[in-house]
């Protein structure tokens, strides 16, 4: 720990891919939540209805659920470098698009592709795997992600001004615009100066890519299990969208997309069987085995921390501005103090759990994140403005908190699978966020953030009686076929 904290303003070895890796993720984030500060502009420009409103906020991280699940594949089959460029420069080129939509079915297209930019998170979360020992792995996980959500608030806090400054009723496409420009020149900043691994260490893979390893028969079962709610939450989305909710789908075309989820789930447990079918007739040698189960309260911790982020940080600037006297500039500027900080929460999470144990700095932040909540269900008109944005903001603390212990114990489940796991984790993130934002629709934002606070105490009691402290040691096997014990302290 303490080299990497005499070292951090470095730009040397294994800080400086902890810095450009920060970097990219914080522009991911710029580029993803560039919308939400500008949404009234947005919204006037257009004449949205409460309903196509609410329709880009769900579209917005409707496609990270399967797109984290392919990057994690990706990323541990090719590599950081590469995937990570890629992302950068397809979410960009949408972004620019969204710029320049002219009607409501293209603002809803582009914004439903630039869901893609939400999965850059994961590449990051190998990259810094590779290069950092666990003893320092959960802080510098949550510097990674701490410092990079607080593109989120950046949007909020610049993005606005930015689009004074430019005037007219197109300055925020000129301000959405310039952090596509940004995305594109960064993919070639970090293709050329990013390493995936230190000289001479081994890049583990999976032995075999489609769908994750598990390593026996009840994992076997609850992998598949744990499959299910993303597609349901994508098949929640065309239901939201279909003319049984807010009928921006014809019946046909709501029929094709719950169709096309169909055959997605089915190719994806149809590949689940294929990579993992042998555990029913051939047990995976002991040291090769772990347990699935931790995965598995990984996922549901991180829908109750980043899935509320997602839905928090998207509905909060209009919140102030319905709830308290204010101007479109400081609700968005209030709206983005939730993912301020992010700049410290995550970090400090991940530093906690290196220090005091994963399991029970998961616990101290459900806890503090169900107390969050309810407390914020009682915000009204009535209150000070600055007590409301207090507790936003000590509410945030413990929601980021619980992001970096997540990722504090996604690196040390196995290291081959580290991309995947982080994918179907992140994944988890943006079900959470699909599901809340569908809440949202359909109840008031006291409701809302009652319901946030009582999955995250269900959650609470299921992280108490399952979960566990990563062992001693974790195994890989070479690619010569020795097996490398991996210390972890």
């Amino acid at each position: 720990m303490s080299e990497q904290a005499f070292r951090f303003f470095s730009f040397q070895g294994r800080t400086r891919i902890l810095h450009l890796s920060w970097v990219a993720f914080f522009i991911s984030f710029l580029v993803w939540f560039n919308h939400a500060p500008l949404m009234s502009a947005i919204r006037e420009q257009f004449g949205l209805s409460t309903s196509e409103v609410n329709t880009l906020l769900l579209l917005n991280v409707a496609l990270t659920i399967p797109a984290r699940i392919l990057i994690g594949m990706a990323v541990d089959a090719l590599g950081p470098r590469r995937v990570y460029s890629l992302v950068l420069v397809l979410s960009g080129l949408f972004c620019l698009a969204f710029a320049m939509a002219e009607s409501f079915a293209q603002l809803a297209v582009t914004r439903f592709l630039l869901g893609f930019v939400g999965a850059g998170f994961v590449v990051g979360i190998r990259l810094i795997s590779e290069w950092y020992p666990a003893r320092e792995v959960g802080f510098a996980e949550g510097i990674y992600g701490g410092w990079g959500n607080f593109g989120a608030a950046f949007a909020a806090l610049s993005l606005p001004t930015v689009a004074l400054m430019f005037g007219g009723d197109d300055g925020w496409r000129y301000a959405i615009g310039s952090t596509g420009v940004i995305a594109i020149l960064y993919a070639g900043i970090f293709y050329h100066q990013v390493r995936d691994t230190p000289k001479g260490s081994t890049y583990f893979k999976p032995k075999k890519g489609g769908a994750m390893e598990v390593t026996s028969k009840g994992d076997f079962l609850l992998y598949s299990i744990m499959n299910l709610p993303l597609f349901l939450a994508l098949a929640l989305i065309v239901w939201q969208l279909s003319p049984a909710r807010l009928g921006l789908l014809g019946d046909i075309t709501s029929l094709a997309l719950y169709g096309v989820v169909l055959v997605m789930a089915a190719v994806q447990f149809l590949r689940i069987w294929q990579v993992n079918g042998h555990v029913f007739s051939q047990p995976v040698p002991e040291f090769d085995r772990y347990p699935f189960k931790q995965v598995a309260l990984l996922n549901l911790v991180y829908m109750a921390a980043f899935g509320s982020e997602l839905a928090v940080v998207s509905m909060l600037p209009l919140f102030f501005l319905d709830t308290f006297d204010i101007s479109p500039l400081m609700a968005g500027a209030l709206g983005g103090t939730f993912a301020l900080m992010n700049l410290i929460a995550r970090p400090g999470g991940g530093y906690i759990a290196d220090r005091f144990g994963r399991k029970f700095t998961t616990g101290l932040m459900l806890l503090g994140i169900c107390i969050g909540y309810g407390l914020m269900s009682r915000i009204d008109g009535s209150w000070p403005l600055p007590m409301a944005v207090a507790l936003v903001v000590v509410c945030s603390l413990f929601v980021q908190g619980a992001c970096g212990a997540v990722y504090a114990s996604v690196p040390l489940v196995k290291r081959r699978l580290t991309g995947q796991v982080a994918g179907m984790t992140g994944a988890y993130g943006n079900v959470g966020g699909v599901a809340f934002l569908v809440v949202l629709a359909m109840v008031t934002p006291a409701q809302f953030f009652l319901v946030l606070g009582g999955i995250a105490f269900l959650i609470l009691v299921m992280v108490s009686v399952f979960m566990e402290e990563p062992g001693p040691q974790t195994s890989e096997v070479m690619p010569d076929g020795t097996v490398r014990m991996i210390e972890v302290p």
